[in-house]
């Protein structure tokens, strides 16, 4: 097993507080032989400095320094730089532990599968913790079963960073520019898709060995904007265009779910500010109205309310939201 080099791929951008925690916890893995490619996009803080450090500190640090260009970019270009057999993600602002990458190399030559990934746990700054899932069972995916289950979104987190791929799965990605730099969010999903979609098979094994540290200032968390609005849209779109027939259904669905989960988080927000936004997504759920049935009932519900009553929906969902919905996280 030790024959397979992991390239660990750490995008940066203004994290000089965080990198060190995050590169330490792959570093200290009880799987050596690993490169660690440190991504700066174009940072306008001290993570250069940091990283510059880091990697005089070890000769598995690799840093690269590039305008700023986004995550996709910083990736792509760490991807190709990278000389390993494997390829994984850390985001620089979490961690990782300590047997991570011997848990999901050891799954993937076992099932001889093309893409190894595990649970994850979110932890809050209150230092409350939410596990996905760890219940220890082991799935095995082929490749129809892996996208269906990542479009979904069971059991296969959409972001990258719980999971290791085999380098040769990046060909079609590096060659073809499929994902597009203007998309920052979601962008981690779509490049999932691809991955998925080029894996003969996957193997899921449920413990939580991936610490999401949530931020109050990280990107996801930060106020809507035209991005957080129409990506994760755009994203679906994109996927439905590609997808093969056989799993065209299952695309829709999580497209036209996608557009009612965005309406309801334009509804709990400003109502003034994203009313035209309001409206843009509603003609969108209103143009693929043949394929609500798809849904489950709540959300079939909840699109045809979208459809029929949109002002009193807005403020019967507010009063879902606030007194009747059981929120999972602060």
């Amino acid at each position: 097993m030790e024959d397979n080099k992991i390239s660990v791929i750490i995008p940066a951008y203004n994290l000089e507080a965080y990198l060190e925690r995050a590169v330490k916890s792959v570093l200290q893995q009880t799987y050596t032989n690993i490169e660690v490619l440190i991504v700066d996009d174009g940072s306008t803080d001290n993570s250069w400095k940091v990283i510059q450090r880091i990697a005089a500190s070890d000769n598995r640090v690799i840093p690269i320094k590039q305008e700023n260009n986004g995550v996709t970019s910083a990736r792509i270009n760490g991807i190709r730089h990278a000389t390993g057999q494997w390829i994984g993600f850390v985001d620089g602002d979490d961690e990782i532990e300590p047997d991570m990458y011997q848990i999901l190399l050891s799954n993937a030559e076992k099932y001889h599968a093309d893409i190894s990934h595990c649970g994850y746990q979110m932890i809050f700054g209150n230092g409350r913790i939410h596990y996905f899932y760890g219940t220890g069972n082991i799935r095995i995916q082929d490749n129809l079963k892996g996208v269906m289950d990542l479009l979904e979104g069971k059991i296969i987190e959409p972001g990258l960073c719980n999971k290791i791929f085999k380098k040769t799965l990046f060909e079609g990605i590096l060659k073809q520019n499929v994902i597009p730099e203007k998309i920052t969010i979601n962008e981690d999903l779509l490049m999932n898709y691809y991955l998925f979609s080029v894996a003969k098979s996957s193997v899921f094994m449920d413990v939580c060995k991936y610490h999401y540290l949530v931020r109050k200032d990280s990107v996801t968390r930060t106020e809507l904007n035209h991005n957080r609005i129409y990506d994760p849209i755009e994203v679906k779109k994109i996927i439905c265009e590609d997808v093969p027939g056989i799993l065209q259904s299952c695309a829709e669905k999580a497209y036209l779910n996608t557009c009612v989960n965005v309406y309801n988080g334009l509804v709990l927000a400003e109502q003034k500010k994203y009313k035209k936004d309001l409206e843009s997504i509603r003609k969108i759920i209103k143009k693929n109205r043949e394929k609500i049935n798809l849904l489950n009932r709540k959300q079939q519900l909840l699109a045809l309310l979208i459809l029929h009553i949109p002002s009193i929906y807005k403020v019967l969902y507010r009063y879902y939201a606030k007194y009747l919905m059981q929120n999972k996280y602060e």
